[in-house]
């Protein structure tokens, strides 16, 4: 491995060793300081780069213990190796080229005795930032480091215990090239099944208020999931009544078509698209994709599950897709308790998207809020399943829970709201907020496949 051949002055080294199990913290310089660069002082200024990013290891001791929990933010999880087994490593994607200036571990118990921070511009050739020898764990913290790649590792060479390596966290500092690096953490909006025929005239409409609240919320965008507009979706419809309330951010709402759209009179989404034009349309057609972070985003027409058009899209959509994780929405859901059921039109695609490894489908159709724990198309519960999110109250008359499916973890008819989605580059959760600006429901913080 080729040594770092800077001709910088020898760098500042801050070793702050936090003492975990006695509660103690103790700041101490480690045996040969060195003293900083003059150029780096404030480097430890730079910001956190590595919040989110992708993350892997050469080993994990169990699935619970993966490396994403050293880039999560929280310091209740951690990554931790296969134990008495050396060397290990754990290292994180930064999205881009970065010249990274500090980088501070957090070792639980099991520690690293001898380890090196290195990057890499490839994955595959790796240059050293830091070296330590003599490790006694707590918090290393590494600063006035001067080091470029994409990529950066921790590679243990010795433990400090008899166990494996882990680290409560590990933060990477620095500068990405052009700007941050692509993705990290923002807000979506969503909600299916939205303006009745109605206006804030109307003390009883609804759509008006989840669009107050949608916009209170102020999301980076907005997800549909169909029957925008009653009854017929026609033109004169979407300008009446879905304009005065949903239609104050259309550009930035990312639509699907609903049955609904459907029957306008003067023909299938007719109305839908004179609406929308190009927003509902970019790629042609009534579905389509797009990136936002680390994730890729699905929108489908339920209508057309049945043409070979779409669902051949569909696969060469996700062959091509670089993103790590996969959201997919459309009308029909598959699953429901509500009075519609469950949708077996939504099956095949299901299937396509579980083959993918895709995260999170959303769905309305029904008019309730409804979420599901993971599972496979066949309705079988799996910690590599898909989520299911029904969200039909945007506005249109409840639906009662008629009848409870398996794998259906909370149930709320009759408040109006939108649902709220975190994502990061590595996970999402949500919220279920209603028009009273209560949260009716959290769901879990779920990871990426």
């Amino acid at each position: 491995m080729r040594p770092n051949t800077s001709d910088r002055p020898p760098l500042l080294r801050g070793r702050l060793r936090a003492l975990l199990l006695a509660g103690v913290t103790a700041l101490a310089l480690a045996g040969g300081l060195l003293l900083a660069s003059p150029d780096r002082a404030g480097a430890a200024a730079d910001p956190l780069i590595s919040r989110g990013k992708p993350a892997t290891a050469s080993s994990t001791e169990t699935s619970s213990l993966g490396a994403k929990n050293a880039f999560d933010g929280d310091p209740a999880t951690r990554w931790a190796s296969a134990e008495g087994k050396d060397p290990q490593w754990i290292r994180v994607d930064l999205g881009a080229p970065a010249t990274v200036s500090r980088v501070r571990l957090t070792w639980e118990a099991a520690y690293a005795k001898a380890y090196r921070v290195e990057v890499s511009a490839d994955g595959a050739a790796w240059t050293p930032l830091a070296t330590e020898a003599a490790g006694n764990g707590g918090v290393d913290d590494w600063t006035g480091l001067s080091g470029k790649g994409r990529y950066l590792r921790v590679q243990g060479t010795a433990r400090g215990t008899s166990y494996g390596y882990s680290l409560f966290e590990a933060e990477v500092y620095g500068t990405v090239e052009g700007g941050p690096p692509p993705g990290g953490a923002f807000t979506v909006v969503a909600a299916g099944d939205i303006a009745a025929q109605c206006t804030s005239s109307d003390s009883g409409c609804a759509h008006p208020r989840t669009a107050a609240l949608a916009r209170q919320i102020d999301p980076k965008f907005y997800l549909t999931m169909g029957d925008n507009q009653y009854d017929d979706a026609r033109l004169s419809d979407f300008r009446a009544y879905y304009d005065k309330s949903w239609g104050a951010f259309k550009a930035r709402t990312r639509p699907v078509p609903g049955n609904h759209e459907t029957y306008d009179p003067a023909g299938p989404l007719a109305g839908y698209k004179s609406y929308f034009g190009s927003i509902a349309f970019p790629q042609g057609k009534s579905w389509y994709s797009y990136d936002e972070g680390n994730w890729h985003f699905i929108a489908l027409d339920s209508n057309s599950f049945d043409q070979a058009a779409q669902i051949d899209w569909l696969k060469a959509d996700l062959a091509a897709n670089t993103r790590r994780c996969v959201a997919a929405y459309w009308h029909h859901p598959l699953f429901s308790s509500g009075g519609h059921g469950n949708d077996p039109v939504s099956k095949p695609v299901w299937k396509i998207l579980y083959a993918a490894k895709a995260d999170l489908v959303l769905g309305g159709h029904d008019h309730h809020y409804e979420r599901f724990a993971p599972q496979d198309p066949d309705g079988r519960a799996t910690a590599d399943g898909i989520v299911e999110i029904v969200g039909g109250m945007g506005g249109a008359e409840p639906y009662p829970i008629e009848e409870i499916q398996p794998n259906s973890q909370k149930r709320i008819s009759g408040p109006y709201g939108v649902v709220k989605l975190d994502f990061t580059d590595s996970g999402y959760g949500w919220t279920y907020v209603t028009t009273d600006g209560q949260v009716k429901d959290t769901s879990p913080k779920y990871s990426c496949h």
